[in-house]
């Protein structure tokens, strides 16, 4: 089974893992008005608490940043919840890349453990910073955080890193993201959902045409 396989039946079965509980919420009582009254009581306290989730998972990598995006989207919407994903990965990508250009291999491994280390190896290996849509590429895929780490261990220069991200944020969250906003809408934006799925699809293909182009 090849890594777009399985990029794929990943993106599938999280997107039933949040879904699931949306459609049972649902199915008893809590509507999407319900659940956006809720959020807008919270006021800015939802968006901020979304930013630092999203941005802790990937400086201190745990749970699939998919996750997070399909929340966001969930519950502030495709509008705002693309713009808290997109910043708090600009911003906490960036960190990355700046804590392994600055301190090296030993800091970034003190900080994501051994456990995890293995996978910033990998990506640090491929020399990525030489070759820019290969850079975009792998930024695309699911270990973006790792791979921030990665290219900055091999210190490539910012110049490099930058608009490689910042083209790879552009491209990678909308899709996820719309598919949060499509599931808590519920039947009205059933379309939203195919859409958003068929995009995941068609950008896991892109990254790996990429990936493939550049080598």
């Amino acid at each position: 089974m090849n890594k777009l396989t399985l990029r794929i039946i990943g993106i599938v079965l999280l997107v039933a893992l949040v879904a699931l509980p949306i459609i049972l919420l649902n199915r008893f009582g809590l509507n999407e008005e319900t659940i956006r009254a809720y959020v807008e009581r919270l006021g800015i306290w939802a968006p901020l608490g979304l930013f630092v989730l999203r941005f802790t998972s990937v400086v201190i990598p745990a749970l699939p940043s998919e996750a997070y995006s399909i929340l966001a989207g969930g519950l502030l919407g495709f509008g705002q919840g693309l713009i808290v994903v997109c910043l708090s990965d600009l911003l906490s990508c960036s960190l990355s890349f700046w804590l392994a250009s600055t301190y090296g291999r030993e800091g970034v491994q003190r900080l994501v453990g051994d456990r995890f280390m293995y996978r910033v190896d990998r990506f640090a290996q491929k020399h990525l910073e030489q070759n820019f849509f290969l850079m975009v590429a792998f930024l695309m895929t699911g270990f973006f955080d790792f791979v921030a780490y990665g290219i900055g261990i091999s210190r490539a220069p910012w110049r490099k890193f930058l608009p490689a991200l910042i083209l790879s944020i552009a491209i990678s969250n909308p899709p996820v993201v719309a598919i949060g906003a499509g599931i808590l809408a519920g039947r009205g934006q059933v379309f939203l959902v195919v859409f958003a799925v068929l995009g995941v699809f068609g950008l896991a293909l892109l990254t790996g045409w990429l990936q493939r182009r550049a080598s």
